[in-house]
């Protein structure tokens, strides 16, 4: 296939263009060229901006293709303006979406007939800023302005719950390793809460084989809920940052409801936690029944460690920042919680 792909030099996409081009498929990137990643070899690289009504109409010059996926499209307007282009020059169109798209996620498990926000294919924010209160619906609008163009038989669309793994520039897995890393007694919760975040790799291979298939529709993309736990992503990282541990690791596990009690950031300040009633509640029958298939978390784990280890370095984005407990504030909170009469317990030192 001729393959075109919007963005590839971040994250989820670098790992859709490696698994494009070891498919053995004729690839082309269009990018602004800010973001040096390298590409395999034999990948076309297109200097352009998205958001430029001429780049974009000079990049439709370089078509036809087979298919165009779309891993870097946020703002709705955008996204229609490029793919009313496009679907003249390309046959089929892939587009990486989120669960954010889900307006009762994370209070209700989520499948792919449940209810998304209002969103329309002409918005835009007229900012260009990550705001997690409008990106569900933006990326909705996204989808609407992709299936307007495309039409719905050439369009498939793709859900994935968190996605972990090499160059996530986020900083949830990165910042549970760095923290294990330096040991000491370290504020956990929730040891058995189901978790299921997906590796950018299996993401981008069951699109890539989605894709050669020609499938068409909406899947929702991760683990099945049973796979892994929280505190098996815990005890993963762990393992594999002990060769380089400043500490031996003391897990103390808090009660959800308490730890909200002081103030605890969810999602953020521990990175991965949500005490809600469904944060890991994705239904995902739908693609495993037509081939994706998920590594083991600890591997994932594993494999972003040896990138970090060996200099890894993600992309620059202001979410980085967002995650992780401050240690002054995780040094107080897991005092309080030890000096309770009864309640939290330590797992012993690893």
């Amino acid at each position: 296939m001729r393959v075109l792909v919007l963005g590839g030099s971040w994250f989820v996409g670098r790992a859709v263009v490696d698994a494009v081009a070891a498919g053995g498929h004729d690839v082309a990137v269009f990018n602004r060229g800010v973001t040096p990643a390298p590409l395999p070899g034999g990948v076309q690289r297109i200097a352009g901006d998205r958001e430029s009504a001429a780049d974009v109409r000079a990049l439709a010059r370089y078509g036809p293709w087979d298919v165009v996926i779309d891993v870097s499209g946020s703002i709705p307007a955008v996204v229609r303006r490029n793919a009313q282009v496009l679907a003249d020059v390309a046959g089929h169109c892939a587009l990486v979406s989120t669960i954010s798209a889900y307006r009762d996620w994370p209070h209700a498990e989520v499948d792919e007939e449940s209810a998304v926000w209002d969103a329309a294919a002409d918005d835009d924010p007229g900012v260009r800023r990550w705001d997690p209160d409008a990106y569900g619906p933006l990326k909705v609008g996204c989808e609407i302005a992709s299936e307007e163009a495309f039409g719905a038989q050439r369009l498939l669309v793709l859900r994935p719950h968190v996605v972990l793994g090499p160059y996530e520039y986020v900083g949830r897995l990165p910042w549970w390793l760095g923290r294990m890393r330096r040991g000491g007694q370290v504020l956990a919760p929730g040891p058995d809460r189901a978790i299921q975040p997906v590796d950018a790799r299996d993401l981008a291979i069951f699109l890539l084989e989605c894709v050669e298939t020609r499938k068409s529709g909406l899947f929702n993309v991760a683990p099945q809920p049973e796979a892994a736990t929280y505190g098996g992503m815990l005890q993963a990282c762990i393992e594999a940052t002990a060769g380089s541990a400043e500490r031996p690791v003391d897990l103390v596990w808090a009660d959800e409801d308490w730890l909200m009690g002081q103030g605890v950031t969810q999602w953020t300040e521990l990175p991965l936690w949500r005490n809600a009633a469904a944060p890991w509640g994705m239904k995902v029958d739908r693609a495993h029944a037509v081939g994706l298939r998920c590594r083991p978390l600890a591997d994932t784990v594993g494999d972003t460690w040896a990138w970090l280890r060996d200099g890894g370095r993600a992309v620059e984005h202001e979410r980085f920042a967002e995650h992780g407990i401050a240690p002054g504030k995780e040094s107080a909170i897991t005092g309080w919680w030890l000096d309770r009469a009864e309640g939290g317990h330590r797992s012993g030192s690893s």
